[in-house]
């Protein structure tokens, strides 16, 4: 129900914003621009969203079912198992659904997004598997969810990249307070849902997996600010990424034939689920996107800044921040959205402004809450999310506090 009060409320909150400019404002315009916004963003679901999503998911699920049959899914299953099972206690110990998980949060690490979405939508569906009530998300899916809208990612390279064409000094200068603020929104996610679940965090297996993680991951934070450069740690970082994707594509393949499978015919039958899926999610794409439209475009957003800054100039806070708020607010909900947000401040306030840093540490430091929960949700037909919204958003908000901190803490 969660969502659907969601989404009730940003149709009736945005009609009212729209009303309230035209009376008070006397801009009768505001509701052109909210209607366009939604043929608009109806479009965007399908045509650039579920069908560009088609052809990946097609491809990705068919190298998918290889692994499978070769046995590679169920090996990275069984090595992982002693900690997920800690994580995951509803998921027996070498389920593929683990394979299936590691796989895709490694991909959102690695920032390999198209990838990263048909593993999700693969271990959404392995969890379904395992899931006693078919309408209402387990606790399982929960905690898979809610640690996927934290967006844990090692090297925002869009956003570097953005930063770079608008000319900063130092692109890349954003590269640590980022990855501290998703790790941060990351480790309050997973925290936070351990609590609801009552699952036991001081569990050896699992305090010691935390540990391992985070000294892997600033092992590789000290590595980088201290024995590479701007351009190396970019270089570094694609390479990488795409070098560990591809060789997923042939180790599965490799495995495959030394198993004896016939790729071609496994990979075809994986890949047909891929059509099915992208067409599945299409209205709740369409749904989300054209309401997260009708809140942006009447202007529900701004209003709520100024908000914001009244409050904190009233409480005797720095407000230097407040201008970044929208670029937050937005990414929540809509991720190009947020990118818009975060480029228009980019060019208002500059690159290099502490505003520009703030804006593109928030915009590398989470993800789309709401995009994700109704497109891995509706991939599996969950329409009882419980508490996957709030903790979500709570993950976005430790995100966000921290990317403040960090902000400040470096830039300010």
């Amino acid at each position: 129900m969660a969502l659907t009060y969601i989404w009730c409320g940003f149709f009736i909150v945005g009609f009212l914003a729209a009303l309230a400019q035209w009376i008070f404002l006397g801009d009768a315009t505001v509701f052109k621009k909210v209607i366009d916004g939604t043929f608009e963003s109806a479009k965007i679901a399908v045509m650039d969203i579920s069908l560009p999503l088609a052809g990946v998911m097609t491809f990705w699920l068919g190298i998918l079912a290889i692994g499978e049959k070769a046995g590679a899914i169920q090996v990275i299953s069984r090595v992982l198992s002693p900690f997920f099972s800690r994580l995951f206690p509803e998921v027996p110990r070498d389920h593929p659904a683990t394979g299936h998980m590691v796989m895709n949060y490694s991909a959102n690490f690695l920032g390999l997004d198209n990838a990263a979405t048909p593993f999700g939508l693969k271990a959404m569906q392995s969890l379904q598997d395992l899931n006693p009530q078919k309408d209402t998300a387990s606790n399982a899916q929960l905690m898979f969810l809610v640690i996927q809208t934290a967006g844990l990612t090692l090297v925002p390279l869009s956003v570097i990249a953005q930063r770079a064409v608008l000319g900063a000094k130092d692109p890349s200068d954003i590269f640590i307070p980022t990855l501290i603020a998703t790790y941060v929104g990351t480790l309050v996610a997973v925290l936070a849902v351990c609590l609801k679940q009552r699952i036991k965090i001081l569990d050896p297996v699992l305090l010691g997996g935390i540990g391992i993680i985070s000294s892997l991951l600033f092992g590789m934070v000290y590595y980088f600010v201290n024995y590479l450069t701007r351009e190396e740690i970019e270089l570094v970082s694609k390479v990488v990424a795409n070098l560990i994707l591809f060789g997923i594509i042939i180790t599965f393949i490799l495995l495959g034939l030394r198993r004896k499978v016939n790729v071609y015919e496994a990979f075809i039958e994986g890949a047909k689920g891929g059509i099915e899926t992208a067409l599945m999610i299409i209205p709740y794409l369409v749904g989300m996107l054209v309401a997260i439209s009708v809140l942006r475009n009447s202007g529900v957003l701004g209003m709520i800044v100024q908000g914001f800054t009244w409050l904190f100039a009233s409480l005797g806070f720095n407000t230097d921040f407040t201008p970044a708020l929208p670029t937050a607010l937005m990414k929540s909900v809509s991720g190009s959205g947020a990118r818009a947000m975060m480029i228009d401040a980019l060019k208002t306030y500059g690159v290099d402004s502490f505003v520009g840093r703030l804006t593109s540490i928030m915009q590398g430091s989470s993800d789309t809450t709401l995009y994700i929960i109704a497109l891995y949700f509706g991939a599996v037909k969950i329409t009882r999310t419980r508490y996957a919204v709030p903790f979500g958003l709570l993950a976005d908000l430790a995100g966000v506090i921290a990317a403040i901190w960090v902000a400040y803490l470096f830039f300010g």
